[in-house]
């Protein structure tokens, strides 16, 4: 495991944990997320844009992560986990049985946005493929098929509950009107979209730091996208700023999802984390306050393909 290795190259075991605490805040980012399809559901945005729009934040996350771990580790004196040169041969070897594998997410966007097939459908075409991988690497055998349907059931039947209390609830409001008489509160009790953006991401990770964020987003989302529309604010946009904070908030105590599963794992006192964690939280908020005020990281992608 990471925090294993991290910790045999002489790493403190609550800078290990963060590190691979911080890592999984990637996941909901990175196409196919679960979390981008919830959100997708609940204002009905296009699931493909959400996947392409998840790139830039997600590789922009990563590499400020890998940078500002690089720079504490030097600062402490930790020394390289590889410190001998790799031959390209030696390159080649590790990425070559990677390649087929890492074409699925390609698969996946270019598919959909080329019309070969649907968001729905990628679905069956990214299961087909993986059984191929698996027939092809011979790893795939009845008992791991199995196990998989078994998973897969369990998974799917959780997300589609969810979907289908997302809908529930945002035809409710829509029926009550809730969010067309909370977007016109907002807007007079707020100036401009900059202000409103700032109290949002505020606001989602003192949330974050208590609900988890598929709940919210089907509390919340039906709320605060009219309200989001109304000041003009790109809707994809605005869904990367939503994930971004529910990420944040996993990460943050009280009840942080990911604070509390790898803590739990690695053994490491809660609050030790806390206190090694303090500069990536530090981190992590100039990471949304770009990713807020700088939409082209979310929309970029999206405008220049769809």
């Amino acid at each position: 495991m990471l925090f294993l290795s991290l910790e045999a190259h002489g790493f403190s075991k609550a800078f290990s944990t963060v590190i691979t605490a911080a890592s999984g805040m990637f996941v909901p980012l990175l196409p196919p997320a679960t979390g981008l399809i919830i959100y997708a559901c609940i204002p009905n945005i296009s699931v493909g844009q959400l996947f392409v729009a998840g790139i830039g934040p997600g590789l922009f996350l990563t590499a400020t992560l890998m940078i500002f771990t690089h720079f504490v580790s030097k600062r402490r004196g930790y020394k390289p986990m590889q410190t001998e040169k790799i031959s390209a041969h030696e390159k080649w070897d590790a990425i070559r049985p990677a390649i087929l594998p890492m074409l699925l997410p390609i698969i996946i966007i270019g598919g959909v946005r080329i019309g070969v097939f649907t968001a729905n459908e990628a679905g069956t075409v990214a299961i087909v493929y993986a059984l191929a991988l698996g027939v092809l690497y011979h790893e795939m055998k009845l008992k791991n098929f199995a196990k998989g349907c078994k998973e897969t059931v369990t998974t799917t039947s959780s997300i589609m509950l969810i979907v289908a209390a997302a809908s529930c609830f945002s035809w409710v409001l829509t029926r009550e009107q809730i969010p067309q008489t909370f977007a016109n509160w907002m807007t007079n009790a707020i100036d401009n979209k900059y202000i409103f953006l700032l109290v949002v991401n505020i606001f989602l990770i003192i949330v974050g730091m208590f609900v988890e964020g598929n709940a919210s987003m089907i509390v919340l989302g039906p709320l605060l996208h009219p309200v989001a529309l109304a000041f003009g604010i790109d809707p994809v946009h605005f869904a990367m700023v939503y994930i971004f904070n529910c990420t944040i908030g996993a990460f943050t105590p009280p009840m942080g999802t990911l604070m509390f599963v790898t803590c739990g794992i690695t053994k490491c006192p809660t609050k030790d984390f806390i206190r090694e964690a303090v500069p990536f939280y530090i981190l992590f908020a100039a990471d949304i306050l770009l990713l807020t005020y700088f939409p082209p990281l979310s929309t970029f992608l999206v405008n220049l393909i769809y």
